[in-house]
């Protein structure tokens, strides 16, 4: 009788094997993010809201509405000018359309950011990609109409000796889970 541990062909997805794809949108000058230089990311998760019916004495639950959480990834910032996650950012935020208010006498800064600019032309389509041992993809998220949503440069402190870190907060429409070897995409294409 076989038993788990002895099967070679059970490899279980590692945490630190994946890649983080933010390419930049076609509209921006910039780079993307670095895929090296990203540290760390939290995989796309949703809630369900329960709606309560409350019928004499019993309490039944429906379900409601889906929503997607928002994921934090974390970023080491570099000083060289053609991987700066620093620098990428706020070309991102440039190319979702804010302005820095120079000059608001002269119309300087009326831009804002727009989900359009956002998404096509600041991050593009950004995939989280969990890897085998040998490299190979076997699980794929792509997050729809992901967006920055909020950045935190890291901190400056004499007593440390740690890399600086930059902290970015993507939101996003929904999420698609392509599975590699082993079957199927969520949604289903089938129908």
């Amino acid at each position: 009788m076989s038993t788990f541990w002895q099967d070679p062909n059970l490899e279980p997805k590692r945490s630190y094997r994946f890649i983080l794809s933010i390419p930049g949108g076609a509209g921006g000058t910039g780079r993307g993010i670095r895929e090296f230089l990203i540290k760390k990311v939290s995989k796309p998760n949703f809630e369900i809201t329960v709606q309560q019916h409350k019928f004499l004495n019993h309490e039944f639950n429906y379900p409601g509405k889906l929503r997607w959480n928002s994921i934090d990834a974390t970023i080491v910032d570099t000083v060289s000018p053609d991987a700066n996650a620093t620098q990428e950012i706020m070309s991102i935020l440039e190319q979702s359309g804010y302005e820095i208010p120079t000059n608001p006498a002269a119309g300087g800064g009326l831009g804002t950011v727009s989900k359009r600019k956002a998404v096509e032309q600041g991050l593009g389509q950004v995939t989280i990609r969990t890897i085998d041992s040998d490299g190979n993809t076997v699980e794929e998220w792509i997050l729809n109409n992901a967006m920055i949503t909020k950045a935190t440069f890291g901190d400056l402190d004499y007593d440390a000796e740690t890399m600086m870190e930059t902290s970015i907060t993507l939101t996003y429409d929904n999420a698609y889970i392509n599975v590699i070897n082993g079957g199927g995409t969520f949604p289903s294409t089938s129908s």
